[in-house]
Parts: structure tokens; C-alpha cells; sequence
């Protein structure tokens, strides 16, 4: 090396090799890096990462290669043992490597192999994190953090109990900052360019040093292992381009590590016996969301969006970043104009002198931007975090970067059908009417069947059709993993989810599951793997005497056909075992529905319901050759599947020993299907509701009975608004009830009624408070009480000292009786008529006086 790199060598270097201490993911440690290789020209350039990557450095030039990014490596046989290492634009690895290749510098990473790390990632001392997935967060990002490491047990050192110590907090607190970020924003981020480019190592690498006088390892003794093979690395690179020509980037916390005079002998000594796999190493688009903290990621950054801007604009950044924000506003309709932003940006300004920092920060400009663009309101200033201070930005990776052969037919689907992978979510309507959307909505199931959740099934607006889907889409760099694991079924995303159909039928646990696989097989249009499910299906179906699985299963069955009429798909076998499931439930439900406690009645009382919907979709099927039921509500003359269906939920309806919750709920769906006569649901109402039957049993009946139907919660409000007989049972069935007994079905009726929407709530109350007019007789004849043209003046008279209790109002004096008046003298001609008193009817039948 040559010029201000010789002078200050000693300082930051050790045998002559330039040790570049740096912040992960810092942009002020970015810039400086790139300044001091400009000063110093190394031949060689080493940087902390898994030496796996020496082989893919390559295309960190290549164009189509736009960070975030980050290197994948994963075990060769379980790729689900996995690791990332993250680099955006503004880390100073990155720089390092794109300075390196441009030039033509030979660039060698000399961290711990991923072999070894991988190997390790299970824990053999009994960790059980995955590399690069760790759960705590260590402060705002330690200088010395490897992004991927795992937990290394500790070698000579401090073990994995001693107390962590975060470097930047302690420096933070010693220069007398409360906030980590902050300090390193004002020493390093803000720091002007010029002078001399070697200077923030040399006082970093003094800190680091003075550090680790005082706290050792700082309870990180996985790092003496890594920091070994850092050494001898270091020590080979030295020996090939000469002990002066070569520069170091990595963590600050290393640098006094490599500084350490040690024997080879020593640091291979603890590189012994470290268990190893094979592994396999690529390139990964990364995004600024997983760079943040928020996520879990044990080195991130709070806000990598900033740091992505502080990074980019070299000169005036609080005046572009405030110009980001007034355009982020307005796009989102917001009344922002250039005098907001030239008052923001004073304002940061000004807070910033009187914090006495030498450049606006984020807080600064954070309480800027809300209190002249956001109005003091925190719910745009949420936005701007969530899309300028984080970011959606997701990187790319060339097509000539390595790749398992599913991720490559992914890719070629991807562009097949225009879905390009993003990181912000966006909402896709697909219409499964046109050929394009079909394929797409057949890509994204088979990809869910994978475990490749790319993309998420949403509630479409504006049309219930089955030929309609939405979904929601979102890119997570951890998708790639999924697609790594998910290689082990096939090369291509048809051949891998029809593998992993076929191997998730065969251990399904219970019928359910085999349904619902059934369904998923139809969305992702599997024809090899449906042959599999089904006979399996058919297996367990006629193995499995639960009704509660059958009920479960039907469902999911009935929907497939559905499904299978949308896309075109030949579903006559399905529809064969859906009937037979059908008639397996209609056998079995009536004994199933008895003796169930309150819990299993709930239960059974959804299997109905979901069983009732089944049927409905289901009824173009015939359950068998023509037959004359019993009775034959259809009148067509053969056994369809709603008349067995309706027989059946008859004979649940008038079943005593069946549970009340669930006798109501068959009673309601039979008459919401027109199946009852005139006042036949009036009558099964009086008898559940009799002075015979227990209490709690009646208010099960009316919570099966009123409790929201399958269509809604408030099915059950409108029916009785709507048919005032059996308001009034309800209402003389609970005036009945006894003090003890109301007690115990209080929460049952609350259970029921409150989930009524507050308008049909509204309604009923006023149908009580004012009584039902020509209800007429009602089981067993007579009126129905509580109920009445006129209010009872004693009975409410009853209640006024209660009343006036309760809202803490004095008792009114007792009046002295009325003194006798005497009588009336005639006047004029004929006699005068006597006052009417209180309540007297008039001629017009209206109440024309009060009493005194």
C-alpha cells in the first residue's frame, strides 16, 4: 500500500494487513470503507462471510444483481437447516465486494464455513435455533454481529450463560447518549467526508480494544471459534499477495481479535472436531422489511429505509428525504405542499441545534414531519414509517446465479404468467372464466400445497361467484427456503405438488384432513395425485363410524364439486363418495345427537349446520334408484338427498332425548327450508318451552332455535321480529322461569341475543316494551302474557321505589289524604256536568283530565 495507508497502518492493521472494524448494515461505515480502499489500493480483499461464497462473488457485478440481496446456504439433503446472510447497497461488505470485482481484486471470504455452522445449527449444545433466525435482539446491531450466525457453543471463554453485552449501548452510554442509535447516527452516520479516510477505523478499532480489556468476549464466546478461522485465513491471504496488500472488512468486534498475536497451532487447536455437512450456497433476493429489527432478525436495523436514503443522497439528505415524504402524502391524497416541506425541513433543523446534534436525524425529522405534514396526527406518520423509514423493497438476483430446478420453473411460471414477486402485498382479483387467471390461481394453490405460501386466499368484494378469487400477495425472502425444501418432492411445481399430495394422503391423520386434500387437489388441478386421495378417502370414510367426521368431511367434499364444476374438472367420482358420505351421516346423526353434554351439543349443533349447507349444494345428486319415502316433500316421486335430509332433521326436531340446542337449531332450518306447516314451529316451541321441561334445556332450545342461522348471526333476531307468536312464547316461557333457574340460563340468552346486530336488538326491545297486537291464542289456548293494549298503572307503580333507589333519588313524602269538597252549586240554566277524574273516558275515548 501507498500514501496515508503506510502512515496509518500501524493503527488499524496488524503484520501490515488494513483491519476495516465496521457496523453491519451502516451506511456511514459503507461510505468510509469504499473511501479507505480508494486511499489504500489493496491486491486482496477479505471479508467476514462463509468462504462457500469465494464462488459466487462474481456476479455481485452482474446487472441484472440489485440488492437487498443475500447468500443462502442450506444443507445438501435437509434444506430446511438453512442460512442467510443479508447485504443491502448500503452495508459495507457489499461495497466492499462491488469495489473489489470492478476492479478485478480477488475477494475471499474468511468467516466460519457454513458447513461447520449448518452443522451446528441443531445445537450441540442444546440450542435449537436455526442460523440467522434467532429470536432476541441484541441491541441496535453489534458491531461484531455476523447477519447469520448461529449459536457456537463457547471455546475457552465465556459460555452461553454469561451476561451479553451490546458494544455500541456501552459506548452510547459512556459518551452520554441514552439512545445507541443516536450516537452512532452523530459519530459515524453524520459524519462529513473528507480528511483522513483511515481515522473512524483507527477510533473504532481503539474502542473496540478498550473493550474487550473490560468485558472479554462480552458473553459471546461462540465468536473466539470464528474469529480463530478469521486468523489463519487472514494469515494465507497474507502469505499469497504479501503482507501490505491486503484489507480486511468485518465486524468492529473482531478487530482487536485479529489484532491478538496467537500461533497457528493455537487457533487450529480450537478449529478441531467441529462437526461438518454438506452444504450448498446461492444467491436470494432480500428486502428492507426483514432488515428491520421488527422482524426478529437478531443484526438488523431499525430503519433501513433511511439508512438506504443517508446512504444514496450524499448531499442535502433531510431535504430529499422530506421531498420522499410530501410525495408518499400526496399519493395518498393528503393536502402536502412545497411550504410543508420547506417548514419541515427548517424545523428539523432547528431541533437538531437545539439537541445539539450535528445533522437532523431520524427523530428529527420524524417530529418534523408529524407536526407540519401529519397535523400531530400519528396515523400518516405510521405510513411514512411503514413505506419510507422501513421500506418494501425487495432486491434481484440473476438468472445465472445457482438454483435448485423447482425455484427455476417457479421463475419461468412467474413470467409465463406476469406475477412478479414483490415485497409490498397487493391484492389480485383472478376471474377463473379466462384462461390467464386460471392458470395463476392454479400456480398459487399448488404452491400453498408446498408450504410455499406466496400467496394468501382473501374474501372477494362485490361478487360471491365461484368463478372469482382473491388473493393477497406478498414475497418473503424465507419462500425461498420453502421452494429449496420443497425440491425434494420434484423438479417442476406440478411434479412437486402432486408428490406431496400423494405422500400427505397416505399419513393423513383423520378423514378430515383427506377431504380437505381432496379439495386442495381439485383448486391446484393435480389429475395424478386426485386418483390417490381419492381411494384413500373411500378407505377411511368406510372405516370411520364418528359422525362427527363424516359431518366434517361432507363439506369439504361438496365444496370440491363445486370447485371441480368452475374449472372443468371430471368430478363424478367425488360426487359418488360425497352421496355415500351423505347417507352415512343421515343414518347415523339421530343416535349421535343424544346424551351430549353442553359442549358436544355446540359441536354437534355446527355439524348440522355445516352438514345442512352440504346438502343444499348437493341436492342435483340422487341418493339412489327412485323409491316412495315415507313421506315425500319433493313430489317427484324418488328419495332425493334434501327429502332424506328433511326426514331427518324432522326426526331430530321432535326427539326428546335429543339435546335442546340442537332440536331448535333442526326446528329453524326446517322452516327457514318451508318444510313446516302453518304454525307447526309455534307448536315444538311451546312443548320445549313447557312448565315440564328443565330451564336450562328451554334456553338451549331457543339458542339453537334463535342463535343465528348458517347465513348470519341475525337470522334468528328477524324471525322473531317478524312473527310475533314466537316473541310472545319466548317472553312467557322467561317470565316464568324462576329466580334460581333464570340465574343459571342468563348467560345462554346473553350468548344468544347479543350477537343480534344493534338494529334488530332495537326492534325487539320496543315489541316488548309496547306488547304484540292479535297475537291470539298460541298453545293451549288463551292470550299470551305480558302483553297488553294498555300499561298496567299498578304494576308500574310497583317498581317506582326501586327505581328511584337505585338512581339515588329521595323517597317522595307521604301526602295528606284529600279533604272532602263541598258539593257543586248549579249555575245558570240546568246543571253543570262534575269533573272528570283521572283515566274517565270522554266521548272521543281520550283522557281529558288529571287528578289534583
Amino acid at each position: 500500500m501507498t500514501g496515508a495507508g503506510v502512515e496509518t497502518r500501524a493503527a488499524v492493521g496488524t503484520g501490515g494487513a488494513l483491519l476495516l472494524g465496521v457496523r453491519h448494515h451502516g451506511p456511514g461505515s459503507a461510505r468510509a470503507v469504499r473511501a479507505a480502499l480508494d486511499e489504500a489500493r489493496p491486491d486482496a480483499v477479505l471479508v467476514e462471510g462463509p468462504p462457500e461464497a469465494d464462488a459466487l462473488v462474481h456476479l455481485a457485478a452482474d446487472e441484472g444483481m440489485r440488492p437487498p440481496v443475500a447468500l443462502l446456504a442450506h444443507v445438501v439433503d435437509e434444506p430446511g437447516r438453512s442460512a442467510f446472510w443479508p447485504l443491502a447497497e448500503f452495508s459495507p461488505e457489499w461495497v466492499a465486494i462491488r469495489w473489489a470485482v470492478e476492479r478485478g481484486v480477488p475477494v475471499r471470504f474468511i468467516d466460519l464455513p457454513a458447513a461447520h455452522s449448518l452443522a451446528r445449527a441443531d445445537g450441540a449444545d442444546g440450542a435449537d435455533e436455526k442460523l440467522g433466525e434467532r429470536e432476541e435482539s441484541e441491541g441496535p446491531g453489534r458491531p461484531g454481529e455476523e447477519p447469520g450466525e448461529c449459536e457456537e457453543p463457547a471455546a475457552g471463554g465465556a459460555g452461553e450463560d454469561a451476561v451479553r453485552i451490546d458494544p455500541i449501548a456501552v459506548l452510547a452510554e459512556t459518551a452520554g447518549y441514552d439512545d445507541p442509535e443516536r450516537w452512532w447516527e452523530d459519530v459515524v452516520e453524520h459524519r462529513e467526508a473528507g480528511g483522513d479516510a483511515f481515522a473512524p477505523f483507527e477510533a473504532v478499532s481503539d474502542a473496540m480494544e478498550a473493550l474487550r480489556e473490560v468485558y472479554g468476549d462480552a458473553g459471546h464466546g461462540r465468536d473466539l471459534v470464528r474469529e480463530a478461522h478469521m486468523r489463519l485465513q487472514l494469515r494465507a491471504a497474507q502469505k499469497e499477495f504479501g503482507p501490505d496488500r491486503v484489507a480486511v472488512v468485518c465486524g468492529a468486534w473482531h478487530v482487536p481479535a485479529l489484532r491478538r498475536k496467537t500461533t497457528v497451532a493455537a487457533d487450529r487447536a480450537l478449529l478441531k472436531g467441529l462437526p461438518k455437512v454438506k452444504a450448498e450456497m446461492t444467491w436470494v433476493p432480500w428486502t428492507h422489511r426483514r432488515l428491520s429489527r421488527a422482524s426478529g432478525y437478531g443484526a438488523g436495523i431499525a430503519s433501513p429505509g433511511w439508512y438506504g436514503h443517508l446512504f444514496a443522497a450524499a448531499d442535502r439528505p433531510v431535504e430529499r428525504w422530506m421531498t420522499k415524504v410530501a410525495g408518499l402524502l400526496r399519493d395518498e391524497d393528503r393536502l402536502v405542499s412545497s411550504a410543508h416541506v420547506i417548514e419541515a425541513v427548517r424545523l428539523a433543523d432547528t431541533l437538531a441545534a437545539m439537541r445539539g446534534r450535528p445533522l437532523a436525524g431520524l427523530s428529527e425529522t420524524t417530529d418534523a414531519v408529524r407536526a407540519v405534514m401529519c397535523e400531530g396526527s400519528d396515523v400518516p406518520l405510521a405510513l411514512v414509517h411503514d413505506r419510507l423509514v422501513v421500506g418494501d423493497v425487495l432486491g434481484e438476483v440473476p438468472e445465472s446465479a445457482p438454483a435448485v430446478p423447482l425455484q427455476r420453473d417457479l421463475t419461468r411460471a412467474q413470467r409465463r404468467l406476469r406475477l412478479k414477486p414483490e415485497a409490498l402485498e397487493r391484492e389480485v382479483e383472478l376471474d377463473l372464466r379466462k384462461e390467464t387467471d386460471a392458470a395463476r390461481s392454479t400456480l398459487l394453490h399448488r404452491l400453498r400445497l408446498l408450504g410455499v405460501d406466496w400467496g394468501r386466499p382473501a374474501r372477494s368484494r362485490g361478487s360471491t361467484g365461484t368463478f372469482r378469487e382473491t388473493w393477497r400477495l406478498r414475497w418473503e425472502p424465507e419462500l425461498s427456503v420453502r421452494v429449496a425444501e420443497a425440491g425434494v418432492w420434484g423438479t417442476t411445481v406440478l411434479g412437486a405438488a402432486t408428490g406431496k399430495a400423494s405422500a400427505d394422503a397416505v399419513g393423513a391423520a383423520g378423514l378430515s384432513d383427506v377431504t380437505a386434500l381432496a379439495e386442495r387437489c381439485l383448486l391446484a388441478e393435480l389429475p395424478e395425485a386426485l386418483p390417490v386421495v381419492m381411494r384413500v378417502l373411500a378407505d377411511r370414510a368406510a372405516l370411520d363410524a364418528d359422525v362427527g367426521h363424516l359431518a366434517q368431511a361432507l363439506p369439504a367434499l361438496v365444496r370440491s364439486l363445486r370447485y371441480g364444476d368452475v374449472r372443468g374438472t371430471d368430478t363424478g367420482a367425488l360426487g359418488e363418495v360425497a352421496l355415500g358420505l351423505a347417507e352415512r351421516v343421515f343414518v347415523g346423526l339421530p343416535g349421535a345427537c343424544v346424551g351430549l353434554d353442553t359442549d358436544a351439543a355446540l359441536e354437534m349443533r355446527g355439524h348440522v349446520d355445516a352438514v345442512h349447507q352440504a346438502v343444499g349444494l348437493l341436492g342435483e345428486f340422487r341418493a339412489g334408484p327412485a323409491e316412495e319415502p315415507p313421506a315425500d316433500p319433493g313430489g317427484d316421486g324418488t328419495r332425493g338427498i334434501r327429502a332424506r335430509w328433511s326426514s331427518v332433521l324432522r326426526v331430530l326436531a321432535r326427539r326428546e332425548a335429543v339435546a335442546g340446542v340442537v332440536r331448535g337449531r333442526c326446528v329453524r332450518l326446517l322452516l327457514d327450508g318451508g318444510e313446516l306447516a302453518d304454525g307447526e314451529a309455534a307448536r315444538l316451541m311451546g312443548l320445549a318451552l313447557s312448565r315440564g321441561s328443565e330451564p336450562a334445556e328451554g334456553a338451549a332450545w331457543i339458542e339453537g332455535f334463535v342463535g343465528g342461522g348458517p347465513g348470519g348471526g341475525s337470522g334468528g333476531g328477524m324471525l322473531l321480529v317478524h312473527d310475533e307468536r314466537l316473541l310472545g312464547l319466548v317472553d312467557d316461557w322467561l317470565s316464568g322461569v324462576s329466580d334460581d333457574a333464570f340465574i343459571d340460563v342468563l348467560p345462554l340468552l346473553r350468548r344468544t341475543f347479543s350477537a343480534y346486530e344493534p338494529g334488530v336488538r332495537r326492534t325487539l326491545g320496543e315489541l316488548v316494551r309496547r306488547g304484540t297486537r292479535g297475537a291470539g291464542p298460541v298453545v293451549g289456548g288463551g292470550g299470551v302474557p305480558g302483553f297488553a293494549e294498555q300499561i298496567d298503572a299498578a304494576r308500574a307503580d310497583a317498581v317506582v321505589p326501586t327505581v328511584r333507589l337505585l338512581l339515588g333519588m329521595a323517597q317522595p313524602q307521604p301526602q295528606p289524604p284529600p279533604q272532602p269538597q263541598p258539593p257543586a252549586q248549579p249555575r245558570g240554566h240546568g246543571h253543570q256536568q262534575p269533573e272528570a277524574d283521572a283515566g274517565t273516558d270522554t266521548e272521543n275515548g281520550d283522557l281529558v283530565g288529571v287528578a289534583g
